[in-house]
């Protein structure tokens, strides 16, 4: 299999004719090759998108028409559900069921923000009351132009969709550019929206490396805004990059979100929750609750339950039966993480389980679901985002303690609270210095919901009402009753 770059409307070659291979995790063996677009190819992208927007073959359309496109995108995932899941297991390494889910989740997202979009332009335009009759003021809302989509390779298509549909939703046009190492759905998604039949320039996608095409498109002066998913220092890169032409950034970037657990909550239900909000999808999470605070009176049986329940998880290729964590999507980021496991051995943090390779594997990227207990608060696996499926356990013993240690990081995407005393859930909660905050729970995303996060885990909003708000302009219209004489140079009847 070898990709194309989708530009203006059709699928081309990139400009240099270079290549990336596509790896699977569970094998290490290339079975794809994709296009390794570069500055050339961006210029020739973005420079379509502008066309189409100033044009307005896209953003004059009514929304309806508009909703009726999106729709069509979405039926044509659903179409071939079974083989993008597929295709997103073999790219990324994550077990098929949770692909489909994320397949299933991008289809519901072109739906929901095509509802949106018609919702919206069936609401009247906003009047603003001045306090003076003779002007007459209202507010319109606008595309905001020619969009650049930086996407990550922990949800590949998914996270693409949650810039994409509200995007084209609001009558912006894209330029996505998928992560290198996970490109291959993000294709697959192209040729859905090729047949869909949107107009040449609305959607276009450049594959390559981020240090070529993504700085080019990041930096290019025709785009409107930049929205990125990834890490922090690539975030900075990105915002410095955008701030020379003063372009409106969103960034969701990495997170070291926090699980505060009371003694009064079932352990085999925060057990569950424990393992959902950190070894679902590899750890390769930026919400992942890898934090993870047990009040005292619970602590150690908390953690022997929870060894216990980590041991017996079924690891393996991900398109296997009953397998419940898969390969690290690739060699780069299965390395950082054995670094930092390297590193975790001098911390002072008592191991519990993993702590290394998967056992029982002659190839893949595999990592032992990891537990380190009692971790000092300055080691470097209490502070950092590992993105793998390790997890750090410390104690607490009042619940202003707890809301103290879940504070102190320089992250805010997301926390967590697991109590059956609902008030001080609900307590917590407006303590807990993040975007995005669960009770009883950890990880339920709703496209329905914003997300995003404090401090240095973002700027801005995706998904909800607030992530189709971040694709629109707003605009003042005032009108100064033309049968009045203003007066403030010329009086009023030398005026006349």
């Amino acid at each position: 299999m070898k990709t194309e770059l989708y530009i203006d409307g059709a699928f081309v070659a990139p400009a240099n004719g270079e290549t990336l291979p596509a790896i699977d995790p569970a094998t290490e063996q290339v079975f794809a090759e994709v296009a390794a677009g570069g500055g050339i190819d961006i210029d020739c992208a973005v420079r379509a998108a502008r066309r189409a927007f100033d044009a307005g073959v896209w953003s004059e359309q009514p929304a309806s028409e508009r909703a009726v496109a999106l729709r069509r995108i979405a039926s044509g995932i659903r179409d071939n559900l079974d083989q993008l899941a597929a295709l997103e297991t073999r790219d990324n390494g994550k077990p098929l069921p949770e692909a489909q889910w994320d397949i299933e989740d991008a289809a519901f997202c072109f739906d929901y923000y095509a509802d949106l979009a018609e919702a919206d332009a069936a609401q009247p335009v906003r009047t603003i009351d001045v306090g003076d009759i003779r002007f007459d003021s209202h507010v319109l809302r606008e595309p905001v132009g020619v969009v650049a989509a930086i996407t990550p390779w922990n949800f590949p298509m998914l996270i693409a969709v949650w810039k994409l549909a509200p995007a084209l939703a609001a009558g912006c046009c894209v330029v996505l550019k998928p992560s290198e190492l996970c490109s291959m759905t993000c294709h697959a998604l192209a040729g859905i929206i090729d047949k869909a039949g949107l107009p040449a320039g609305v959607f276009n996608l450049v594959t390559g490396v981020g240090t070529d095409a993504g700085a080019s498109l990041s930096e290019h002066p025709l785009v409107d805004k930049v929205a990125f998913t990834g890490s922090v220092a690539t975030g900075r890169r990105v915002m410095q990059a955008a701030s020379a032409g003063i372009r409106t950034v969103s960034l969701e970037l990495g997170g070291k979100s926090p699980f505060l657990i009371f003694d009064d909550c079932d352990i085999d239900k925060a057990v569950e929750w424990i393992l959902f909000g950190i070894f679902w999808n590899k750890g390769e999470v930026c919400s992942a609750t890898s934090r993870v605070l047990v009040q005292r009176g619970i602590y150690e049986r908390l953690i022997a339950r929870l060894t216990e329940v980590t041991e017996a998880i079924k690891i393996g290729p991900g398109d296997q039966p009953d397998v419940k964590l898969g390969p690290i999507v690739a060699k780069s980021q299965y390395d950082k993480i054995l670094g930092f496991l390297e590193r975790a051995r001098d911390s002072g943090a008592r191991l519990v389980t993993g702590g290394g390779r998967a056992e029982g594997f002659e190839m893949g990227y595999y990592i032992a679901p990891t537990i380190y207990a009692d971790v000092p608060l300055e080691a470097e696996i209490w502070r950092e985002e590992i993105f793998g499926p390790v997890v750090c356990v410390n104690p607490f013993d009042t619940e202003e303690e707890a809301v103290r240690l879940a504070n102190d990081s320089p992250y805010g995407l997301a926390a967590a609270v697991m109590s059956d005393d609902l008030e001080r859930c609900d307590r917590v909660a407006t303590k807990l210095r993040a975007g995005i905050i669960w009770i009883n729970c950890s990880q339920p995303t709703f496209t329905q919901a914003p997300w995003g996060g404090y401090k240095s885990s973002g700027i801005g909003r995706e998904l909800g009402r607030e992530g189709f708000d971040a694709f629109l302009e707003t605009k003042q219209v005032t009108r100064f009753d033309h049968k009045e004489t203003w007066g403030w140079y010329l009086e009023p009847e030398l005026g006349q």
